[in-house]
């Protein structure tokens, strides 16, 4: 990305040490021009923990707070959000009883809004399936996103949604009552007609369109980094090669990349993004 050297954001990336490339995907990030990313945490089964209570997480959660630092170490911004994946519940479900699993994830996502109130995360990250699943399980999901909504209302950040595949108009309705600002409410794997912030997967067609209609909008990679799954979502160099190309062939300006990786994240999840 130079010159011009712009800041480049990936809005939902996974780096795992463990069970992936860890800081060489990071320097692959880097090397293509990403400077910043936000960091979301990975599910409990990635860290080898079958939760049976909302502590389970925390070490899920200090997981992804020390890699954050690791990846500063790299010279790239690393910003945690913390939460508990909506697929947890249906992996739990032949275990545990709904009921006991809605309040681990309630408890869960409660103890990371511990970690945004002292300042060691920047948003919360929740959903519900985006798969097919029974009326209960939906529902059930539903009250813990509400539940996620109202804390994410309490501490006055960002909250990431995985959900189906759709607008998700619904979801406006559940921040309105919680008196949570939608802007801030995130759809991660976004489409473009949602109601709600997209966070645009980079190789989405859409992106130029939208970003020079001037709309509040993010990318991702949606990277894993899970050995068992080389390159998905998209690489670690997704966000900034998409960038640079749509910079190439004049589909976006400066200005405009300075929106998408500057000030939309800025505003969306009150951080500061500089060089």
């Amino acid at each position: 990305m130079k010159p011009p050297q712009i800041p480049v954001t990936d809005d939902h990336i996974h780096i795992d040490p463990v069970n992936g490339r860890g800081m060489e995907a990071v320097k692959d990030f880097k090397r293509s021009g990403g400077t910043h990313m936000f960091l979301v945490t990975k599910p409990s089964w990635s860290h080898g923990i079958a939760p049976s209570s909302g502590e389970d997480f925390i070490e899920v959660f200090e997981a992804t707070i020390k890699t954050a630092a690791m990846i500063k170490e790299e010279g790239v911004t690393a910003f945690p959000i913390l939460g508990v994946h909506p697929a947890e519940m249906t992996r739990m479900t032949d275990r545990l009883p709904l009921e006991e699993i809605e309040k681990i994830m309630c408890d869960a996502l409660s103890i990371a809004a511990e970690y945004v109130m002292e300042g060691k995360a920047v948003a919360l990250k929740n959903g519900r399936p985006h798969y097919p699943v029974e009326d209960e399980i939906l529902e059930s999901s539903n009250r813990v996103l509400m539940h996620a909504i109202g804390l994410a209302a309490e501490c006055g950040c960002a909250l990431q949604i995985h959900a189906e595949s759709g607008p998700c108009s619904d979801v406006v309705k559940m921040a309105e009552d919680a008196k949570m600002p939608v802007y801030r409410v995130v759809k991660h794997f976004a489409i473009p007609k949602t109601p709600l912030t997209p966070s645009m997967l980079a190789k989405h067609e859409a992106i130029p369109e939208m970003a020079n209609a001037g709309r509040l909008m993010t990318m991702e990679s949606d990277y894993m980094d899970d050995n068992e799954r080389p390159g998905s979502v998209i690489g670690p160099r997704s966000v900034p090669r998409y960038t640079r190309k749509m910079l190439e062939c004049g589909s976006i300006d400066e200005e405009t990349a300075f929106r998408i990786h500057k000030d939309n994240p800025e505003k969306i999840y009150g951080v500061e993004i500089t060089l």
